[in-house]
């Protein structure tokens, strides 16, 4: 059991690659309202629950095992979040040298259930705050991966509807091609390690939980579908704060997660939409202007528009603030560095230097030996005498502009009994820095997108 008390690193390199497009049309924060288009009739008014199932539900792993997995998923991931932070925004469109390639999250942690077409035809797609497009394999597909449902034929859906090149959903790709013989616009979405997705961006009527149908709601219809880490799903649903996210279509302002513990990984998460969203808070008996709620500034990056950062200021451990100058944590001029909050990274990266005082500063304060092994494949590992026994760790607070979030030590440390080892589950980044969605288990995080804040609400996640 691991408790909180006052008592060699992931070194990942970015590839710096650029994706060359002549017809490249750069995201703005702008595109919001690039896609006017009324407001779906007879919306609930309490907003979209869904059940949230971690990938490697139903598998039989150790806590460690899943948070291993999840860190060779983190490696691709956060490669393809933090290489994309690094292009420059393009001054000159003919200046090949100076391209902008906007990059995605990908594939991500969490499964949600969904339905498309009429007739609804089921289908589980990634949630994934990291990106905007949502798209799913469609026949007649040409290279597409494995997945655990059929792949969706739209000739067989009466609500399917190619979307066209003058569209505003068009207009808000950031990488869109006219296809003048059927005014058809053709999108291609990449995911930074050369997955890709690319098709027809259509509208369809989407069915959620509890019966409710959405019509028209823009998606990538995807015949052209490459790379690892889709498999586990049929498909992607972006929650991004670009104008094609799932959030922007229904013309929401607010949505929450509540992660269970991925100890507890056969237990459903959930994802609320909308006024749901802020109500959950109320049942819980807890509320966004209490002492236990905290809430925190988003951030924006215009080279970035899709991510939620966040202004983490920063750490102390154990009742020390550490040295770490604010600058370390800072998101530049030019869009790069920073931390963003994203569900679909498992374990915490921070910025190197951040990280290496961070370790340093635990393993001065643990009354237990480093294990110098490296066979959990993460970076900082103590050897425990007898896994039953209580173990005071130091407390990890996290300083973010508006708000000083304490975690709870299981919300941090991992113990494994088959290994006798207790390892910290954060990381060093060389670029950006990402708040992982360990760290964010059994809070609900609640985004307001209205009044550009996160919120955290420390919640029992499995009882929602």
């Amino acid at each position: 059991m691991v408790s909180s008390s006052s008592s060699s690193s992931f070194y990942l390199l970015f590839p710096f690659f650029l994706i060359l497009f002549s017809c490249l049309i750069s995201v703005s924060s702008s595109r919001r309202s690039l896609i006017d288009r009324p407001l779906p009739k007879n919306l609930p008014r309490s907003g979209f629950r869904f059940s949230l199932q971690h990938v490697d539900s139903g598998k039989n792993l150790t806590k460690i095992q899943k948070i291993q997995r999840g860190i060779n998923r983190g490696f691709h991931r956060l490669n393809r979040l933090g290489a994309v932070a690094v292009l420059a925004v393009a001054s000159n469109p003919d200046d090949t040298n100076n391209i902008k390639a906007p990059t995605h999250g990908g594939s991500g942690e969490f499964l949600m259930e969904l339905s498309i077409g009429n007739p609804a035809v089921k289908y589980s797609a990634i949630f994934d705050t990291g990106s905007d497009l949502i798209w799913t394999q469609c026949k007649p597909c040409t290279e597409c991966f494995d997945q655990p449902t059929p792949i969706f034929d739209p000739e067989k859906s009466s609500s399917y509807s190619k979307v066209g090149c003058s569209s505003g959903l068009c207009n808000a790709l950031p990488r869109s091609n006219c296809n003048q013989d059927n005014d058809a616009c053709e999108y291609l979405y990449t995911y930074g390690d050369y997955s890709s997705t690319s098709g027809f961006l259509a509208t369809e009527t989407f069915t959620f939980e509890e019966g409710n149908s959405i019509p028209g709601i823009g998606f990538g219809c995807g015949v052209e579908n490459e790379g690892d880490g889709f498999s586990q799903g049929s498909g992607l649903v972006g929650l991004g704060r670009g104008p094609l996210s799932l959030i922007s279509q229904l013309k929401e302002t607010k949505f929450s997660y509540c992660l269970t513990s991925i100890e507890d990984s056969e237990a459903s998460s959930s994802l609320f939409i909308g006024s749901l969203a802020s109500n959950i808070v109320n049942k819980t008996g807890a509320s966004l202007d209490g002492e236990v709620t905290k809430t925190m500034s988003l951030l924006r990056n215009p080279n970035q528009p899709s991510f939620y950062y966040l202004e983490l200021q920063g750490i102390t451990v154990g009742g020390k603030r550490l040295s770490v100058e604010k600058s370390n944590f800072e998101l530049t001029e030019n869009g790069t560095g920073g931390m963003i909050i994203d569900s679909g990274t498992t374990i915490t990266f921070l910025e190197e230097s951040a990280f290496k005082e961070l370790k340093e500063e635990f393993t001065s304060r643990m009354s237990l030996p480093v294990d110098d092994s490296g066979s959990t494949g993460l970076d900082l590992c103590f050897k425990l005498p007898n896994v039953e026994m209580d173990i005071a760790v130091p407390k990890l607070i996290f300083h973010f502009k508006g708000a000083d979030l304490e975690l709870p030590g299981e919300n941090y440390m991992v113990a494994d009994s088959s290994t006798s080892l207790l390892c910290l589950a954060m990381g060093s980044s060389n670029r950006m820095s990402i708040f992982g969605n360990v760290q964010q288990q059994n809070f609900n995080v609640l985004h307001d997108l209205e009044k550009e804040t996160v919120s955290f609400i420390p919640t029992e996640c499995g009882k929602l």
